[in-house]
């Protein structure tokens, strides 16, 4: 046998092993990636004491496919760990406990917070149970017992009624943030707002049946209205979900994963003429999602993916800056309030009666022209001090707007300075994860991403079904979109992050994403 023609025999050999290989990988691949099943479970978590005006829950949600499980667990709370009621080490130790107990890899779980205000946090009271872990491990025990096949459905859907961006723009280039904790700008220094991102994301899960299983929604928008009676409550998400799980029946449960909200509020949330009611907005929502779930078809599938990451974002370095700017402009501010006459007793009655009569303001219009008549000007030179004393005291209180506006900036810059100053270097570590359900893409951020943010990812990913779930697997406070930094606002001074943060997450989560 020539040496060519064992060259051509080894390949023919090397062929067949090759060609036997790839089969049997393939045999082996089928045999273990199975139909996807889902199962689902929900805790209540709320305390047993207090004002409590509907329930808070935790919620539980177990896809595998006979190669890898995955779950998805959402709080009705408003943030995994740093603020709030829920431990700092709750999402480590829940992990941990779900890894150990029913063998989910622990990099394989998302923990989402609906942002909800109205947990307790607002009020500085802690309405959750003691036994909140316990709670979501026990919630997630009874979804791995009641796993089943299902079929998957996706869709969007489009929500704009009750959603507003809170921050407006002003004549000055800069943007103020609409926020019970600062007055609103005068109109007339208002030229525009922000946009907001309409689009629901929906997956539905149904059984071989044809019978509801689940429903996961996305949607961005803060939550915290609240409910007439001031109480504890799941507030819009809560109120949409417990729509969409009656009506739906079946035992079927409803998820609400937050989207990128950290600019997005409820409108009308400042309202003093009318009790704040958030209900209204989960119905609006729940039966947007429940309409558009009803005309999602759903079918088989066994694409299960999960990608989790670690990465590094920049920190912010302008913290020192900013701080004494904003010292000069206060002490400016306050010696402008110098040479003051009236104060409020005076003012109120002076301003109204200026403003029913601003011609004859000081008496009759008779006594103006007898005045006038003779050649004398006393009430036209009382008015003219008055009006002076008003406008001086109007300034003021714009003065005093400003100031309020200035010392909450301070107060969370040197609050961001000292978490920022803390993690001893240039960048802070975030874990991303990216799930894909069939045809479902989520990605996930552990803060208040602004809905540019959220919007940027829709457009790069290349797949179409792609959405943000934000406040997920911790908390980093804001995250405002590159442009925002250069506009100010509250949200920008509650942010530790450098305005570069945004590249390095979207390329890094669109790496994720074609990995899934």
């Amino acid at each position: 046998m020539t040496l060519k023609e064992k060259i051509a025999g080894r390949k023919r050999r090397t062929a067949k092993i090759i060609l036997l290989l790839f089969i049997s990988l393939s045999f082996s691949h089928y045999e273990v990636m199975a139909q996807i099943k889902a199962g689902t479970g929900k805790s209540n978590i709320t305390a047993d004491s207090g004002n409590i005006n509907d329930s808070l829950y935790v919620k539980t949600l177990v896809l595998e496919n006979g190669e890898l499980k995955i779950a998805i667990i959402t709080m009705d709370v408003v943030a995994i760990g740093t603020i709030g009621n829920i431990p700092d080490d709750f999402l480590h130790d829940v992990r941990n406990e779900i890894e150990e107990k029913f063998g989910i890899d622990r990099d394989h779980v998302l923990v989402s917070a609906s942002h909800n205000h109205h947990d307790g946090f607002l009020t500085g009271e802690n309405s959750l149970r003691d036994d909140i872990r316990e709670r979501t491990v026990s919630a997630l025990g009874r979804a791995i017992l009641n796993l089943e096949p299902v079929k998957i459905g996706v869709g969007t859907s489009f929500e704009d009624r009750f959603a507003m961006n809170r921050r407006i723009n002003l004549k000055n280039g800069k943007v103020f943030t609409i926020r019970h904790a600062n007055p609103n700008m005068p109109d007339e220094e208002i030229t525009g707002l922000g946009e907001i991102d309409p689009e629901i994301g929906i997956l539905k899960i149904d059984r071989l049946d044809g019978t509801p299983k689940a429903v996961l929604y996305n949607y961005g928008c803060h939550p915290y209205t609240g409910v007439p009676n001031k109480g504890v409550t799941a507030e819009y998400p809560g109120f949409a979900s417990r729509l969409i799980e009656e009506q739906l029946g079946q035992g079927a449960l409803a998820f609400f994963l937050q989207g990128a909200a950290g600019d997005i509020t409820e409108i009308m949330y400042k309202d003093v003429n009318h009790p704040r009611d958030s209900e209204p907005f989960g119905q609006m929502l729940g039966l947007n999602v429940l309409n558009r779930t009803r005309e999602i078809a759903t079918c088989e599938t066994k694409r299960l993916s999960v990608v989790n990451k670690v990465i590094y974002l920049p920190l912010r370095s302008d913290f020192a800056s900013n701080l004494n700017a904003l010292e000069m402009e206060t002490q400016i501010l306050l010696d402008s309030l110098r040479s003051t006459s009236l104060n409020l007793k005076t003012f109120l009655p002076l301003y109204l009666k200026y403003k029913i009569s601003e011609s004859y303001p000081s008496y009759y219009k008779y006594l103006y022209l007898d005045e006038e008549k003779k050649g004398t000007e006393d009430f036209k030179k009382l008015d003219e001090s008055n009006r002076r004393d008003i406008d001086k005291y109007i300034r003021n209180i714009h003065i005093m707007e400003r100031l309020s506006h200035i010392r909450e900036d301070i107060y969370w810059l040197k609050l961001r300075k000292e978490l920022a100053n803390k993690t001893g270097g240039t960048s802070i570590p975030v874990e991303i994860l990216g799930i894909r359900i069939g045809d479902f893409i989520l990605v996930s951020f552990p803060g208040e991403a602004f809905a540019a943010v959220g919007l940027s990812i829709k457009k790069m990913s290349p797949y179409p079904f792609t959405f943000l779930s934000a406040y997920s697997n911790g908390y980093i406070h804001y995250a405002p979109d590159k442009e925002a930094f250069q506009k100010g606002g509250y949200e920008v001074t509650n942010c530790i992050l450098a305005p570069e943060w945004q590249e390095t997450y979207e390329k890094e989560i669109l790496r994720v994403i074609k990995q899934l």
